[in-house]
């Protein structure tokens, strides 16, 4: 019965997230404004289904789902998905959610794309640490995310206001500065959650291992990834670096968290590369 409600619940969230996209790209041409607010209502139904389809699975397998494949993406998505709805509830800029509801559509159809099936949890992984560290690692990753499309926007309208040919962007994308803040903000607290996510995984592997840190390929790139966006924060603070500079260095971090959470686990291996 489970099994079957999880089966519908995940279809449900594809097809709610895909309307929810669609809206938004219908209001971004038109600039409709009453679709923006149905439009962000239908992602927050995607939100809550997403939340009842990891309860489900959780249910069903007895620990928290995020050591598939399949899981992890759709964790992330979920990551994305309320890393956006809890911002906008304090901030708001303009067609942020479009963006963002283009990323998460992209990583649910990634997740449908690979097995759904519950595999036996390793040795390693029968922790209470694993909600803990994984949970917060990928909520780093959600907020890291809307830092990469709020850098996607400002080169967007940075290219606009450049070529000083004032076309399709200009008049849908917000101001330079208040992208510049919003990268900010989305940076802080992403980094925030990664050094944390850092933090509860080394005493995660001295009580599993014996030993805080070994090298593995996954912790290695986990390390490089929190050097880039200490770098990003350090020169933003005490050398000024704001606006495309910043923008440009949050697209090259996010694609070494792209390269953490999947590219090692086909490419290099190691311990930590379960969802294989």
């Amino acid at each position: 019965m489970l099994n079957e409600i999880t089966y519908l619940l995940f279809n449900s969230v594809v097809a709610v997230s895909f309307v929810a996209c669609s809206v938004y790209l219908v209001f971004f041409f038109s600039q409709r404004e009453e679709l923006r607010k149905v439009a962000r209502r239908i992602l927050l139904g995607s939100g809550i289904l997403q939340t009842l389809y990891i309860l489900a699975r959780y249910l069903i397998a007895g620990y928290t789902p995020i050591t598939s494949q399949h899981e992890a993406v759709f964790f992330f998505a979920w990551s994305v998905t309320w890393a956006y709805l809890s911002f906008h509830w304090r901030y708001s800029v303009k067609n942020f959610g479009t963006f963002i509801s283009v990323l998460v559509l992209i990583m649910l159809l990634i997740a449908a794309s690979v097995s759904r099936e519950f595999q036996p949890l390793a040795p390693a992984l029968q922790s209470l640490w694993l909600p803990i560290h994984a949970g917060v690692a990928v909520m780093a990753y959600g907020f890291l995310a809307l830092a990469f499309c709020g850098a996607i926007m400002y080169l967007l309208q940075e290219r606009e206001l450049k070529s000083k040919k004032f076309g399709f962007f200009f008049s849908r994308l917000p101001s330079l500065d208040a992208l510049d803040q919003l990268n900010n903000h989305c940076l802080t607290a992403g980094f925030g959650f990664l050094t944390l996510g850092i933090i509860t995984g080394s005493v995660w592997a001295r009580q599993a291992w014996g030993t805080y840190w070994h090298w593995d390929p996954k912790e290695t790139w986990s390390l490089i990834t929190w050097f880039l966006y200490a770098a990003q924060i350090h020169q933003r603070f005490t050398l000024g670096w704001r606006g495309k500079r910043a923008a440009v260095m949050s697209i090259v971090g996010f694609c070494s968290v792209l390269f953490t959470l999947w590219g090692v686990t086909y490419l290099l291996g190691g311990v930590h590369s379960y969802a294989q």
